[in-house]
């Protein structure tokens, strides 16, 4: 029934004849506005699955501004938005076009009626992820799936919205207490990838070294300085785009050029400082001076690595503009080394949750205690199976777990036995990959593009709220259609019974 009523709602492609635009006026065109919006509309279903009222407290909260200061914008527009643009995987101004011409997404925004004007500036996105940081999209992931403290029991008391089972639901044992373990919890890490260039020593040295001549010239005062230090731009940029430009690289030729970029760089810090001294007060903006700090950390690394003759270092800079990204080693066939935060997930009846977000390179097997203590909180009971990756199986973490009574579904210590109920089927932590894989491919967990490291975090998690937003939409949607199916049968089989009754009877 299900795959018939699939291909029925299927749609070809208009007949309609070919019209000249100069004979096709936009006075003339037939809009649709005095319809109804289509209930079964993503954006409609997904209005109704979120408990907005809850968010938009969540919101407020965090600005801190009730009873001082001018109104903010409405905030379900802006969790509204921020939700459109990365169940997209638009551009901020891409965004704000959207909604300006989309009637559905206005609906889901609170709208009261359709309007061609822009909602807010693309600039305040920044500000909006800036608001909702890392813990307030967890705590606004975890209301929506009614795991909260203050709950959302529109429907049903016994059982969320998002279908992860409540402690008040669980099987009961013997004596009548509630057990203490339910539900299988997978985990796994995964890095962010940041939309930075691809670093290497020489170009972010040639950087450094462009950046410490502008400030250079911010810094020079004919009135305070007699002479404007000597930077040699074009000397220094030649030497750099000889090395740069080649298609192969000897180790020579990048020994020799990161050393004559490294000169450069301590002669324009050594200028700068000069510079400094005539004034009494900070010269620099805020920008500024980050840029300078960043500058010497960088010089410091690069010289310690190159005196060394090595090629890696403690909290290393790989972008200027972002000094909080660091390298994170995957090992995978395509990119051994990633740039960006580093996170681990759980999965939970298909809803993922963030654990840990973090710049620096962590081992993963530290954090799963950890994220069996937040499951607890989350849910108010212990999993009952966690599947894990093997570099989560240490030997301390297998006793914890025993001592929790919580079950490791993954590849036992020792020598394999030939048959063992415990050990993990290849297929069976396939959940947590591919909601990476989505993560990735679908809404841009692959290429962050905030700059910011606050607004970074901000994006990553709510890419997390859309993943189980669109789930929590597709079942919303899947429950819809087995009503209909099941309404339809029941209407084709009561005047079925009507006619059969009275054969019925006199068969009894």
């Amino acid at each position: 029934m299900l795959d018939s009523m699939a291909k029925s709602s299927k749609n070809r492609a208009s007949k309609q004849n070919y019209v000249s635009q100069d004979q096709l006026g936009i006075e003339g065109f037939e809009s649709p506005f005095s319809r109804k919006l289509n209930p079964k509309n993503r954006w409609v279903v997904l209005s109704r699955n979120i408990p907005w009222d809850i968010l938009v407290s969540t919101y407020n909260s965090a600005l801190g501004n009730s009873k001082t200061g001018a109104a903010s914008i409405n905030a379900r527009v802006a969790i509204g938005s921020v939700i459109i643009k990365h169940i997209c995987d638009l551009s901020d101004r891409e965004t704000v076009q959207q909604i300006q011409e989309n009637m559905y997404m206005q609906f889901f925004l609170g709208y009261s009626s359709f309007t061609d004007e822009p909602p807010f500036d693309p600039s305040l996105f920044v500000e909006f992820r800036k608001r909702l940081g890392v813990e307030q999209i967890n705590k606004i992931n975890e209301l929506i799936l009614g795991l909260g403290s203050e709950g959302y029991h529109a429907k049903s008391s016994t059982q969320d919205r998002a279908g992860v089972v409540k402690k008040e639901t669980l099987p009961k044992q013997d004596g009548g207490e509630v057990v203490t373990h339910f539900g299988k919890m997978i985990t796994d890490a995964t890095a962010c990838p940041q939309d930075i260039a691809y670093p290497t020593d020489l170009n972010l040295l040639n950087d450094a070294r462009e950046k410490s001549q502008l400030l250079i010239d911010t810094l020079y005062k004919k009135v305070l300085h007699k002479k404007k230090p000597r930077t040699d731009r074009k000397k220094a940029r030649k030497e750099y785009l000889q090395t740069a430009q080649k298609k192969v690289k000897s180790k020579k030729a990048i020994h020799n050029a990161v050393k004559k970029q490294l000169a450069y760089l301590r002669r324009n810090i050594s200028s700068i400082h000069k510079l400094w001294d005539s004034y009494q007060k900070i010269p620099l903006d805020r920008n500024e001076y980050k840029y300078l700090l960043v500058i010497q950390t960088l010089y410091d690394q690069q010289k310690q690595m190159f005196d060394r003759g090595e090629h890696s270092v403690d909290n290393r800079i790989v972008s200027i503009h972002q000094p909080h990204v660091r390298p994170i080693v995957r090992g995978k066939t395509n990119a051994k080394t990633e740039f960006g935060a580093k996170i681990q997930a759980t999965v939970m009846n298909g809803y993922t949750f963030l654990d840990e977000l973090s710049w620096e390179a962590f081992n993963e097997g530290t954090c799963l205690i950890s994220s069996v203590e937040k499951y607890k909180v989350r849910f108010g009971f212990y999993p009952e199976y966690v599947l894990a990756d093997k570099i989560y199986c240490t030997r301390a973490n297998r006793k914890v777990l025993k001592d929790l009574s919580i079950t490791l579904r993954a590849k036992p210590l020792g020598r394999p036995k030939a048959v063992d109920e415990k050990h993990v089927s290849p297929g069976e932590r396939n959940p947590i990959e591919g909601k990476f894989g989505q993560a990735k491919t679908a809404y841009g967990l692959n290429r962050i593009k905030a700059r910011l490291q606050a607004t970074s975090q901000s994006w990553i998690a709510s890419i997390i709220l859309v993943l189980n937003l669109v789930k929590l939409a597709g079942e919303a949607l899947l429950c819809h259609v087995v009503l209909v199916t099941y309404s339809a049968r029941q209407m084709k089989f009561e005047p079925w019974l009507r006619n059969r009754q009275p054969q019925l009877k006199l068969a009894a």
